[in-house]
C-alpha cells in the first residue's frame, strides 16, 4: 500500500470537492476539474480532507490507491494555483509569436510551425520564452513536450527549444577533437 495514500488530501481554502457517483468534481478559483475514481478505490469526504481507501485487497487496488491520491492532490492544487512550464528558444532566427490562440514557431524550417492551443491551456510568449499554464498538470506537461519536440536542443551549439533550467550536455566539435 502506498504510504502517501495513508495521509488525507487536504482541501485548500476556496476549493470544494463533491463526490458524484464515480466522479470527483473539484471546483476552485481557476476552474473546475472532473476526476474519475479509479477501479477498486473509494473516496471519503470529511470537512476539509479527502481520504482515499481501497475496496478490496487485490494487486490492482494497491496499485491504484497511490495513483488516485496523486491525481486528486494535483487536481486540488491545479484549481487553486495552477501549473506552468517555461520553454526557452535558442538559436539565430528562431522565434515564437501568438496569432490568437495559435502558437507560430519559426525554427529554421521552410514553413513556420503552427500549434493550436488546446482548451484549458494558456500560452504566453515573451522574447525567447514560451510560458504554458493551466489547471491540468498532465495536459500542461504534454503540451510543453509537444512544443519542445518540434526542435529539440542539439548537443553542439545548444540551438533549439528547451525547458527553463534544463542542462544540455554539450559535445566537442570536429575542430576540438582534431587539435588534441
Amino acid at each position: 500500500m502506498s504510504r502517501l495514500a495513508k495521509k488525507p488530501v487536504l482541501i485548500l481554502s476556496g476549493v470544494t470537492v463533491i463526490k458524484d457517483g464515480h466522479l470527483l468534481v473539484i471546483k476552485g478559483p481557476l476552474g473546475e476539474k472532473k476526476l474519475k475514481i479509479l477501479p477498486f478505490i473509494d473516496a471519503d469526504l470529511k470537512e476539509n480532507e479527502v481520504y482515499i481507501r481501497t475496496q478490496s485487497n487485490t494487486k490492482q487496488a494497491q496499485a491504484n490507491i497511490g495513483t488516485m491520491w496523486s491525481l486528486l492532490r494535483n487536481a486540488v492544487s491545479g484549481v487553486s494555483s495552477g501549473f506552468s512550464k517555461v520553454l526557452e528558444i535558442e538559436g539565430i532566427g528562431f522565434k515564437a509569436n501568438l496569432e490568437g490562440k495559435t502558437l507560430v514557431l519559426s525554427l529554421g524550417f521552410v514553413n513556420p510551425i503552427r500549434y493550436p492551443s488546446p482548451d484549458g491551456i494558456l500560452i504566453n510568449v515573451e522574447k525567447n520564452q514560451i510560458k504554458i499554464s493551466g489547471i491540468d498538470k498532465e495536459l500542461v506537461g504534454r503540451v510543453a513536450a509537444e512544443i519542445r519536440n518540434f526542435k529539440k536542443p542539439e548537443p553542439y551549439k545548444g540551438k533549439g527549444i528547451h525547458y527553463q533550467g534544463e542542462v544540455i550536455r554539450r559535445k566537442a566539435g570536429k575542430k576540438a577533437a582534431t587539435t588534441t
